[in-house]
């Protein structure tokens, strides 16, 4: 067994989780105040790298003053779509509101195609594409950094979650009762949560972006953010980097053996198979909170 090799699937299947991260922790800001999964983050991702070309290539803007007007921006529609749409289902049962978050990634697809079509463009960054070197192994530098927007974005809502506002956050995800009755406002919550993970898609989108261009496929990166969510637990962002690490590793490594076995697209089966056993095995993750109800 050729152990450089191993180490390099393990090491760049490492950085590549973290990316998956950035999907998983736009759905863990939602699901902690509002405990439904948004199937909508995806296209929030795809949203958000459309409109930083926008900015950038169409208007012209320096990428370091386009991405955090973009950021802004979609903060505003994070806002908007619990304000317009989610705050009309408070009460109603979980899954319509599932279904409503489900068709706004289709409505969200859908005008993208028509706005900027289906032709793949480039993000730009900059970044080089030289080979970088860590011994014998070698690492995507595109992938270096969107490991350390990830890890950085971890640190930051770590800290989010330990001030006044973090801690209103909290207490609207542990009973939304309770937060009512000392004053907490839980639809300002919910929007802040809707808001925060617009912003985090914007990261996801620049990065991603990067690495495969920008199109309607960016939004089908949500199954790999959802495994992770569930994997890590959907309400623990910590459990969304480590569950990221792990399926990262898992995939780029069982990839390797198991491609050849059965001639390719082994990719989507593993990660298709972490869902499903996660789900079946321990269901509320490897860090979520398992609450036990009285019957």
């Amino acid at each position: 067994m050729d152990w450089v090799f191993l180490s390099e699937l393990a090491i760049n299947g490492v950085l590549t989780g973290l990316l998956y991260s950035l999907f998983a922790i736009g759905l863990v800001l939602i699901y902690k105040a509002s405990s439904v999964p948004n199937l909508a983050q995806g296209g929030l991702t795809m949203v958000g790298a459309y409109v930083v070309l926008a900015l950038s290539h169409d208007a012209g803007l320096p990428l370091w003053l386009a991405i955090p007007l973009a950021a802004l921006i979609m903060f505003g529609l994070g806002f908007g779509i619990e304000r317009v749409a989610l705050r009309r289902l408070a009460g109603r049962p979980v899954v319509m509101i599932l279904m409503l978050t489900l068709g706004l990634d289709i409505f969200l697809r859908g005008t993208t195609l028509a706005i900027w079509g289906g032709t793949s463009r480039s993000m730009e960054l900059g970044v080089s594409y030289d080979p970088l070197f860590l011994g014998d192994i070698f690492i995507s530098r595109i992938h270096l950094v969107g490991a350390g927007v990830a890890l950085a974005l971890f640190v930051a809502f770590m800290l989010f979650f330990r001030t006044r506002t973090g801690i209103k956050l909290r207490a609207i995800a542990d009973d939304y009762m309770a937060s009512w009755s000392v004053g907490i406002s839980v639809e300002r919550g919910v929007g802040l949560s809707w808001a925060l993970a617009s912003v985090v898609a914007v990261a996801a989108g620049v990065i991603w972006g990067e690495i495969q261009g920008v199109d309607q496929a960016l939004s089908l990166l949500l199954l790999k953010g959802l495994t992770v969510a569930v994997l890590g637990g959907l309400d623990s962002i910590l459990g969304a980097v480590i569950a990221g690490i792990i399926l990262g590793v898992v995939e780029n490594v069982g990839a390797d053996f198991l491609d050849p076995l059965v001639g390719g697209g082994s990719r989507e089966l593993i990660v298709a198979a972490v869902l499903i056993l996660t789900v079946m095995i321990r269901p509320h993750g490897l860090f979520g909170r398992h609450d036990i109800e009285r019957v």
